[in-house]
C-alpha cells in the first residue's frame, strides 16, 4: 500500500453519495478524503479490525468477502470504480464482518468515521443520498435472488462477467475474482456447469479463456 496525494477530486466526485454536492461542498469534502494505493492481492481491512470509516474505491476493483466455518471464502460483493463500503460502521459500532481484497491494483479513498458524522451533519443531502443508495442496494439483493429462481445459469453467468468489464476496450482482459468452483457456488450453480458454459462462449467466439482465472472479452450481452 502507497500513500496517494492526486486524484481526490475524482474520487469524491464519482461517489453518488458526493456526485451532488456543489464545487465549493466538495472542496470541504476533499479536506478529509485520504487516499492509498493498493496492489492486487493487498487486504485494504480484514474481518474483525477495527472499523475506521468509509472506503470509496477509485480506481482498480475490490471484492468483500466472508468465510465460512469450513474456512471457504464467499463473495459478498464486488466494488467497482465510484463504489464504496463501511457506511454501516457509521451507525454501528461493531468491527469488520468481511474482508476486502483488491483484485485490480487501484486507489481507495478513505473518510474517517468522524469526519462522515461531521460531513453528514453539515450536509443533510449527503445523508439522504446515502440512504438511497443503501436502499438500491436492497433492491439489487433481491433482483440477485430473483434471478437465481428465474435465470438460466449462462444468463447469471453472462451478467456476472459483463458487470466486472470497466471500458468499451475489446478484447478486455478480465481477472475472475475468486476460484471457479467459488464462482459456481456464488451463482448457484456446479463448477462442471461454469467450466462447460465458458467453452461454448468461446467455442462462439464471444470469450477467450487463458488459463483458469483470465479471461479474453470479446462480446457479452448481459440483460
Amino acid at each position: 500500500m502507497a500513500t496517494c496525494g492526486h486524484g481526490l477530486t475524482g474520487c469524491v466526485r464519482t461517489v453518488p453519495i458526493f456526485n451532488h454536492l456543489s464545487d465549493e461542498q466538495l472542496h470541504e469534502v476533499m479536506q478529509v478524503v485520504h487516499s492509498n494505493l493498493y496492489q492486487t492481492g493487498e487486504h485494504i481491512f480484514r474481518a474483525d479490525q477495527e472499523t475506521v470509516g468509509l472506503y470509496i474505491v477509485h480506481s482498480g476493483k475490490v471484492r468483500l468477502y466472508r468465510l465460512n466455518k469450513q474456512g471457504k471464502e464467499q463473495l459478498v460483493r464486488l466494488l467497482l470504480p465510484g463504489d464504496f463500503t463501511g457506511e454501516l460502521a457509521l451507525f454501528l459500532d461493531q468491527a469488520h464482518d468481511v474482508y476486502a481484497e483488491v483484485i485490480e491494483a487501484g486507489q481507495v479513498c478513505r473518510i474517517n468515521k468522524a469526519d462522515v458524522s461531521a460531513l453528514l451533519k453539515r450536509f443533510p443531502n449527503i445523508a439522504l443520498a446515502l440512504l438511497t443508495r443503501l436502499a438500491q442496494r436492497l433492491d439489487e439483493a433481491e433482483h440477485n435472488a430473483q434471478q437465481v429462481a428465474t435465470e438460466s445459469v449462462e444468463q447469471r453467468l453472462v451478467n456476472f462477467l459483463s458487470r466486472l468489464i470497466t471500458t468499451e476496450e475489446r478484447p478486455y482482459r478480465l481477472t475472475l475474482p475468486m476460484k471457479r468452483k467459488d464462482l459456481a457456488a456464488h451463482l448457484g450453480t456446479t463448477p462442471e456447469t461454469v467450466s462447460r458454459i465458458l467453452k461454448r462462449l468461446e467455442r462462439e467466439g464471444k470469450l477467450v479463456a487463458k488459463g483458469h482465472k483470465t479471461l479474453m472479452i470479446h462480446e457479452l450481452m448481459s440483460s
